[in-house]
């Protein structure tokens, strides 16, 4: 969820199934562009792409889905969204029941009725906040803290309830958690490195990563093979897969792709090979250990998003860098280069506007931005 501050919605990258409103029917859009067709007065308040559709979450609680899925549902409070599931927090359908879980068919046009139903009761519902008032956890976590929606069956997985889960983030092959203490654990798929344990071995059940033990974690974020996170104080870590320089490390396949890209003004923009003093360097393929990241002029972080082989980080100033994949424009740089270093994405600088949160699917990215406040 974004804040109350009054902004909009942006979107670029991968719309091949119109899931971008404002696209124009664009299969591809390689800078940011308004969801004005969806957002007018600031409606929405958080979006969760999949690759084929995204899904839009209103401040009413009306969410709308658009690409390859559609349909709308009322009275829901979060969202999760995959290719092979469409989660959602719902008011109960009874007065007094209180809230429902749902897991829907994304093909399904959210019609009929959906393949589980969980009631969520306000005892099963965590703790938190000030004075203690019940909040629920953020998908894919359950509500519970103590489980949460896998895409796979089965739908739901339990968690140990001494990890005490904050958030959970899924990639395509692992997960990552953080808990109350800032601690982040992994498990799943580790060959490309992505669960950060020094190896390529998966992790059947959520396993401490000690490399960051007494560093409190602030966020989360698990792309298709790679995985980040920001610190309290505004540190990135990052590790995994870097084919295509998502962990902004050298990247040999972007060394060798010389080939020219072209900008949506129909310019020509060459990719980046070398160091940039020219020198060459040592490329990395895989890290399977944390690695600490600075962006340019020290800039702290305080939110990241990852998507299948791209990176997007917002600092404290609410500015946006990106870096990795842009074969679809999904880094915002107005052309499809990859890149395997932190670059500000000037759009949001050029037009005053100071961004407050992204949203990576797993070929595009969506920002939400305010007007930067006069001093």
């Amino acid at each position: 969820m974004v804040e109350e501050r009054p902004g909009s919605w942006f979107g670029f990258g991968f719309c091949g199934f119109g899931q971008a409103p404002g696209s124009d029917g664009r299969h591809q859009v390689h800078s940011p562009r308004l969801l004005c067709s969806w957002d007018r007065g600031g409606d929405i308040c958080s979006v969760r792409a999949s690759w084929s559709y995204t899904a839009f979450l209103s401040r009413a609680g009306r969410v709308q889905l658009s690409g390859s899925a559609g349909g709308a549902l009322d009275g829901c409070r979060d969202l999760w969204a995959s290719e092979t599931l469409f989660v959602v927090l719902r008011d109960g359908r009874r007065p007094g029941a209180g809230a429902e879980l749902q897991a829907w068919a994304p093909s399904s046009a959210l019609r009929g009725e959906p393949l589980w139903a969980q009631t969520v009761t306000a005892e099963t519902e965590r703790k938190g906040g000030a004075g203690g008032e019940t909040r629920a956890a953020p998908l894919p976590l359950l509500p519970c803290a103590r489980a949460y929606v896998s895409p796979r069956t089965p739908l739901v997985q339990p968690l140990a309830p001494e990890l005490r889960a904050r958030r959970l983030e899924l990639g395509t092959e692992h997960a990552l958690l953080l808990d109350e203490a800032g601690q982040v654990y992994s498990w799943g798929a580790g060959r490309h490195g992505q669960l950060g344990h020094g190896t390529l071995e998966a992790e059947l059940e959520p396993r401490l990563l000690e490399a960051l033990q007494g560093l409190p974690m602030a966020v989360v974020a698990a792309g298709g093979w790679h995985s980040v996170c920001v610190s309290e104080t505004g540190d990135i870590y990052i590790w995994g897969w870097n084919e295509s320089g998502q962990l902004a490390l050298p990247s040999r396949s972007l060394a060798e792709d010389r080939k020219t890209v072209s900008g949506e003004d129909g310019s020509e923009v060459k990719g980046t090979a070398r160091a940039e003093d020219g020198a060459p360097v040592p490329f990395i393929a895989i890290q399977p250990f944390p690695a600490l990241l600075d962006l340019p002029l020290g800039a702290g972080a305080v939110k990241a998003s990852c998507g299948s082989r791209h990176t997007a980080v917002v600092t404290r100033l609410g500015e946006l860098y990106t870096w990795g994949w842009g074969k679809y424009g999904q880094l915002g740089h107005s052309d499809t280069a990859s890149w395997d270093r932190p670059c500000r994405v000037e759009y949001f600088v050029d037009n005053q506007l100071q961004v407050m949160a992204v949203s990576c699917g797993p070929w595009n990215t969506y920002v939400y931005a305010v007007e930067k406040e006069k001093s």
